[in-house]
């Protein structure tokens, strides 16, 4: 048996880890912009990155060390992504770290921003160059990774384990664009004191991605630069691997959670949830499909309940489907009802009613099996094209 407690406050309350942003002149506003992770102790660290071909610079770096090395820095920076920028995006990196006069194991970089830039490296190095490596402020560090999000993104929790033990995990994270199923425009740090083995770290990484990292969707759009990470200490000394994969569960969910709420310009965070579909396969497919369809995003945007959308999605992404067995729900409000007509008056003005709320579910019963999934997005209106289109500015 195990307890899970959220708890208030970031990664820098955890036993061992260190961290800090500060501004070295990247965002020409004076924000902050860089900011790392540190331990005095080298971690392990296991990470997941994106599916684009097109990986930057710093992933790349990162795949260069062997497998299962230990680490004890990271490197994190805005406004500059280091992505389709060659070899010289990694040489950039080694000659930052080479220009640092820590005691750095195996440091790892991280950037997020404007794609086809080389870095700035003697700003990095400069503002690097200022950093406490004692410092403890992980409000500073969620600052100065953000790139168009609207507010940081933490989370904390506390794990008390039945023997009496306990250890914390918690997470800083970034992403309000390019969000996509399969990882989004996002850097995510986790960071934990149990002792917990590399391959459990690794297996459940994997594991609880599928329902949160790869589950949600802002604008359909795959970055170059999407990344997970996790960096275990094991200074707890507690450890039990359910009672770890679940909590890593429950940190990835509430970040992938901030993302969609922060969807450039977006009102509404929905869970589209599949369920009775031929396949768990099927149920993916229509979720994440709806999730994406831009016709249905700027549907909730207009609070406009237009079920058409919904089932002409569905039938789009090729599942198997039958419409006089498909039930469309907006929360519990029925508009479609296995070939029945639900949508009169009274029940548009219920599900409009629905979705003027921040946020909500919009539940499809497939009605041939017992395949569900549920994916995450948001609307989409007048303010994502406005951040996007002077993006780079």
């Amino acid at each position: 048996m195990f307890t899970i407690l959220p708890i208030k406050g970031f990664i820098d309350q955890i036993d061992g880890f260190y961290c800090d942003g500060i501004s070295a002149g990247l965002k020409p506003s004076g924000a902050k912009d860089l900011g790392f992770i540190y331990t005095k102790e080298a971690c392990d660290v296991q990470a997941i990155f994106t599916n684009n071909k097109f990986q930057a610079a710093p992933l790349k770096h990162f795949l260069e060390y062997e497998e299962n090395f230990k680490t004890n820095f990271v490197l994190i920076n805005s406004k500059n992504a280091n992505a389709l920028t060659g070899q010289k995006g990694i040489d950039d990196i080694n000659t930052i770290f080479s220009s640092l006069s820590y005691d750095l194991i195996n440091p790892i970089m991280s950037s997020t921003g404007v794609i086809g830039n080389p870095l700035p490296i003697e700003k990095i190095v400069n503002g690097a160059k200022l950093f406490d490596l004692n410092a403890k402020n992980g409000q500073n560090l969620s600052h100065a990774i953000m790139t168009t999000d609207a507010y940081p993104k933490n989370c904390m929790y506390e794990v008390k384990l039945e023997d009496g033990t306990s250890f914390k995990i918690g997470a800083v994270a970034k992403g309000a664009g390019m969000i996509n199923p399969n990882l989004a425009t996002m850097l995510c740090f986790i960071c934990t004191d149990a002792n917990v083995p590399s391959e459990d770290m690794k297996e459940a990484l994997k594991v609880n991605s599928h329902t949160t990292f790869n589950a949600i969707s802002v604008d359909g759009d795959t970055s170059t630069n999407d990344t997970v990470m996790i960096l275990a200490n094991k200074k707890s000394n507690s450890y039990d691997k359910e009672a770890f994969t679940e909590a890593l569960r429950l940190v990835m969910h509430d970040m992938a959670m901030l993302m969609v709420a922060d969807g450039e310009g977006a009102k509404k965070s929905v869970a589209f949830e599949v369920i009775n579909a031929a396949s768990n396969e099927d149920a993916q497919t229509a979720a994440k499909a709806l999730s994406n369809s831009l016709l249905v995003k700027t549907a909730l945007f207009g609070e406009d309940p237009n079920f058409g959308r919904i089932a002409s999605t569905i039938g789009a992404s090729q599942i198997a489907s039958d419409a006089q067995k498909l039930v469309i729900s907006y929360n519990d409000v029925i508009v479609y009802n296995k070939g029945e007509f639900c949508f009169d008056a009274v029940c548009e003005e219920k599900a409009g009613d629905v979705l003027k709320n921040k946020s909500f579910k919009v539940l499809c019963d497939i009605g041939l099996g017992e395949g569900s999934f549920t994916a995450y997005g948001c609307d989409l209106g007048y303010k994502y094209v406005e951040i996007n289109a002077d993006y780079r500015t």
